[in-house]
């Protein structure tokens, strides 16, 4: 199971890269008559500390989304994701984006498709930040077990989106489940585990296909027993909670150094420049911010000595994940804006998993400045994440917490996308954002709930009632229950 496979946070990388690429050269400095001033300028750093020769984006996004319309979703009950509640309202989308959310007398331009949604409810794409689907795809197989490269404590090195297999069966299972972005990362063996990537939920034949273009990286780390537990097995370190925060700090000063080389180099352009360093190189991008740190971590102490650490090298944790014990430390979190990304009822799996509640996200959402978030961790689990923030909620609830379903739903919607820096583009519905929305058959927080229409930038990449948009991966084709047209083969062929 999860544990057996040691799956963990997350890890992502920054592709804002490319963008800084443009910046590497210096038209305002003047020339000196050797030219230093143009090799100088010339040098200027990258984001990442890259070698200037490499290519800042060597795996660019090919996504271009499904085929959209401009469309008026009418009658529904709106939660925007950003708070608020709106009986009856309208939800405009033009050129996959949203143009306007309003009561129903909002002015539907003309051309606009009316899409009736009345009796129904309308939320943002579900966004699940801790997934391994393609990593740990079904059928699973030894020979496609791809999401821990167990080699060594540390993997900073390796990326999850070179071990997606994109004809997971799962992708289009929790679509079904409003579903429209994931973060993909590898597993929680290691210290560093490596870098994670946001993928778009469309069905395609490449992970560049799917990858969301502008999406940061983040580096997977893991504190805790899967670590120690792994290493220390064979008799290697790290063996201990000592082992696992000494491989931290060790890791994080030769990245340090690494970083400090390539700074003087740009400075002086003396000599040849560093040797260039993988491993070394996403973690510089740690320290300059480029790369977000998605941590698993499931005890408040262990947190609080990562939090410490982070400030002794002076970057920031984005979020931790599994997080059963940030309940205790919810304050700290909401302080150091930390995103908690956790579930509602999963625990006692393991020792450090015992001392659980199911308000856990109630209780950490509780502090101004806080950043709840509900995530699978599973194949199944991401298919019903609307019932995981139900059941967090209600929880809340009997403790006497006053939690609106307008603000839960931001548990797998807005704050999500928080914890994955993608909160401009995506997580709610507001004018100018992604339009990446659910239309849901009943209230998203009742078991009886399901997912009737979901749009991934205006494109309508699911429907409940319509066979040609229920794709299905090649792997399904011809099993029993799967019905094969035209449609949806092509859909399944994008």
């Amino acid at each position: 199971m999860r544990f057996q496979r040691l799956r963990g946070v997350s890890l992502a990388a920054i592709a804002c890269v490319a963008l800084t690429a443009c910046a590497t050269t210096g038209g305002d400095s003047p020339a000196s008559a050797d030219g230093s001033s143009d090799r100088a300028a010339s040098r200027k750093p990258l984001a990442t500390g890259l070698d200037p020769a490499a290519n800042p984006d060597p795996f660019p996004s090919t996504y271009r989304g499904l085929p959209r319309e401009n469309m008026a979703i009418v009658g529904g009950t709106v939660f925007t994701g950003a708070g608020q509640r709106i009986d009856n309202g309208v939800v405009i989308v033009t050129d996959g984006r949203v143009a306007a959310v309003g009561p129903a007398s909002t002015a539907i331009p003309a051309g606009h498709r009316r899409v009736d949604a009345a009796g129904r409810f309308v939320t943002p794409g579900v966004i699940d930040t801790h997934s391994h689907l393609g990593v740990y795809p079904s059928p699973g197989v030894q020979g496609m077990s791809d999401g821990n490269e167990a080699t060594n404590p540390n993997t900073a090195q390796v990326w999850a989106e070179h071990s997606i297999w994109p004809q997971d069966p799962g992708f289009n299972a929790a679509r079904a489940g409003g579903v429209t972005t994931l973060q993909i990362l590898p597993g929680s063996a290691n210290l560093f585990g490596g870098r994670g990537v946001t993928v778009r939920n469309i069905p395609s034949v490449t992970m560049q296909g799917m990858k969301m273009p502008g999406a940061p990286y983040g580096l997977k780390m893991a504190c805790g027993e899967n670590p120690s537990r792994v290493y220390g097995g064979r008799n290697s370190s790290p063996a201990t909670g000592m082992g696992n925060v000494a491989g931290y700090r060790a890791a994080f000063i030769a990245a340090r150094d690494y970083k400090a080389k390539w700074d003087k180099w740009y400075a002086d352009g003396e000599g040849s420049p560093p040797t260039r360093n993988l491993q070394l190189e996403t973690l510089a991008g740690v320290l300059d911010g480029s790369v977000l740190i998605q941590n698993h971590c499931y005890r408040a102490d262990e947190m609080a000595v990562m939090i410490d650490i982070a400030k002794e090298f002076g970057y920031k944790i984005t979020a931790f994940h599994h997080a059963i014990e940030a309940y205790k430390v919810a304050p700290l979190l909401a302080r150091e804006g930390i995103c908690a990304d956790m579930w509602t009822g999963w625990w006692g799996f393991k020792m450090e998993a015992l001392d659980a509640v199911e308000a856990n996200a109630a209780l950490v959402d509780a502090p101004e400045g806080s950043c709840a978030v509900i995530h699978s961790d599973d194949a199944e689990l991401t298919q019903r994440l609307n019932q995981e923030a139900a059941a967090a909620l209600a929880a809340g609830r009997r403790m006497g917490m006053d939690i609106s379903e307008e603000r839960a739903i931001s548990w797998i919607t807005l704050n999500p996308a928080r914890s994955l820096g993608i909160a401009d583009q995506t997580g709610s519905l507001e004018a100018g954002k992604r339009a990446d929305v659910v239309i849901w058959s009943a209230n998203p927080f009742s078991v009886y709930a399901r997912a009737d229409q979901v749009f991934i930038d205006g494109g309508l990449a699911f429907d409940r009632f319509n066979p040609a948009y229920q794709p299905v991966s090649d792997f399904e084709l011809g099993q029993p229950g799967y019905g094969v047209s035209a449609a949806n083969v092509t859909q399944g062929a994008r």
